[in-house]
């Protein structure tokens, strides 16, 4: 039945009550006495409220899609309303969720090519740090050296200072550039990655250990680079937002099947700060590999970030 005449048959109940009262034997005086006029506004009281009764179940199919339309998060796939009935409403949710659908596969396909530009362009410029910038200042490191071997002593010692500062921005320049371009994921694996992530955010005041389970499914190398990215994105945030003085960064099979990473900290927490563009960057890079990935509150305190890979995610594998 349409939402048109579910509302009239309704009203018109309600209609008919009213109607079916006054052929009743009550009867109104006039002027119309106390006694009648509080039987005529109880039975106003009561068709109102029969009436906004009915309405609101009537019309609660519609609540439900209003509050999933403004609920709906394509970052958060999977979330549908219910399709109730066939009338009006349950096309429209049909509709809705068909939307979804479509949003949702172009939203990752969009997001895959965003994300592979952004990948070529990150080596494209870790290439040109290393290849440029990095041998100019090898070249200007052996030019302060061999001109501080031959100066004076007072100049000497200052240009030893500079050789210094060269050095530090030479290797400032490789993390840079390992950062932006994950050779050791491509020439030495998943496992190798995610140890050097963990040495490479280690400090005198974070301590970062990395847990790689033996017997992992074999990844491509798209779940093996969302992998590294999303433990690279979960130490970024620890080490500077959490306040967290340890991470522990797990690598593990899931009881089902597939791949489970957790990286969890012994921070602060997200509190009530909305999802920034990292969180977001995370989610869309699961997103093209059909992963899930969650960030909350870890169970003893701090912040877990979880990305699990199902089989039926990973190319290949048996279902």
């Amino acid at each position: 039945m349409s939402l048109y005449w579910r509302i009239f048959l309704l009203n018109a109940g309600v209609i008919a009550i009213a109607v079916a009262l006054l052929l009743g034997p009550v009867t109104v005086s006039t002027p119309v006495r106390f006694g009648e006029a509080i039987v005529l506004l109880a039975g106003l009281a009561t068709m109102l409220v029969i009436n906004a009764v009915l309405l609101r179940i009537g019309l609660a199919p519609l609540a439900r899609l209003n509050r999933a339309m403004a609920t709906a998060d394509l970052l958060k796939p999977g979330t549908r309303p219910a399709v109730t009935g066939d009338g009006e409403i349950a096309a429209l949710t049909r509709s809705f969720n068909a939307m979804l659908d479509r949003l949702e596969a172009e939203r990752a396909t969009s997001s895959g090519r965003v994300l592979t530009a952004l990948e070529a362009e990150r080596k494209r410029i870790a290439q040109e740090l290393h290849d440029e910038v990095g041998q100019t200042l090898t070249a200007v490191l052996l030019q302060i050296k061999h001109a501080a071997d031959r100066a004076p002593e007072p100049v000497r010692t200052d240009l030893h200072q500079a050789q210094e500062t060269t050095r530090a921005s030479l290797d400032e320049i490789r993390r840079i550039a390992r950062r932006l371009r994950p050779g050791v994921l491509e020439e030495l694996g998943l496992h190798s990655a995610l140890r050097s992530l963990a040495t490479e955010f280690t400090t005198a005041r974070l301590g970062v250990t990395a847990h790689i389970t033996p017997g992992l499914p074999h990844l491509d190398p798209a779940a093996e680079l969302v992998l590294y990215r999303v433990a690279q994105e979960g130490l970024t945030n620890a080490a500077r937002h959490s306040g967290a003085t340890r991470v522990e960064v797990h690598l593990r099979p899931l009881p089902g099947g597939g791949v489970g990473l957790l990286v969890h900290d012994n921070g602060h927490g997200l509190g009530d700060a909305p999802e920034g563009a990292g969180i977001q960057g995370m989610r869309e890079r699961a997103l093209l590999i059909g992963a899930d990935l969650s960030v909350g509150p870890g169970p003893h305190g701090g912040t877990e970030v979880r990305l699990e890979i199902h089989d039926t995610d990973i190319p290949g594998a048996t279902p």
